[in-house]
């Protein structure tokens, strides 16, 4: 089997890299076509849903703070203001770089290690196995998945290949 690091590391950095891209991409579109940036930042799918700005601080959080958590390392914290295309790009990036410089072998031991969580959507014990594949993972793809269904729905020519990073 794999290693946690491995199972962990890889897909999150790509699906950061697709949403780096859709920021790019999205940014390219509203100076295209003289489009509020603004707009699209804080546009959403529905009104009790986040803005595209929270999707990317979400996806941050989620995994940037994962990874800590599986690695037993504190996770630098963001302060959720960013309001451009350019500042949710750094965002990024800064998350992609604290990832990075994580030490694969701080994950030795977190398939079995048991994580008591309290979020709003799930409260209590799980291994590091259980989290990765139940919470994490799908969570960060959650909030990719929903600011590409965004920017799909402000016009932006995005398909399936551009989440699967092959467009």
């Amino acid at each position: 089997m794999p290693t946690m690091y491995a199972l962990t590391v890889p897909a999150v950095l790509r699906s950061l890299s697709v949403l780096a891209r859709y920021l790019d991409l999205a940014e390219a579109h509203t100076a295209a076509h003289g489009l509020d940036a603004g707009a699209l930042i804080n546009a959403r799918l529905a009104p009790d849903m986040l803005t595209l700005a929270g999707q990317v601080q979400r996806a941050s959080d989620n995994a940037k703070g994962g990874v800590a958590r599986l690695a037993g390392v504190e996770a630098p914290g963001y302060a959720d203001d960013e309001t451009s295309f350019p500042e949710l790009k750094a965002r990024l990036a800064k998350t992609v770089a604290f990832i990075e410089g994580v030490d694969p072998a701080a994950f030795e031991g977190s398939d079995t290690r048991v994580l008591t969580l309290t979020f709003r959507s799930i409260n209590g014990d799980m291994t590091g196995f259980e989290y990765l594949t139940r919470y994490l993972l799908p969570n960060v793809d959650f909030h990719i998945t929903t600011a590409h269904g965004i920017l799909r729905n402000q016009g932006l020519a995005i398909g399936k290949k551009d989440y699967f990073g092959v467009a």
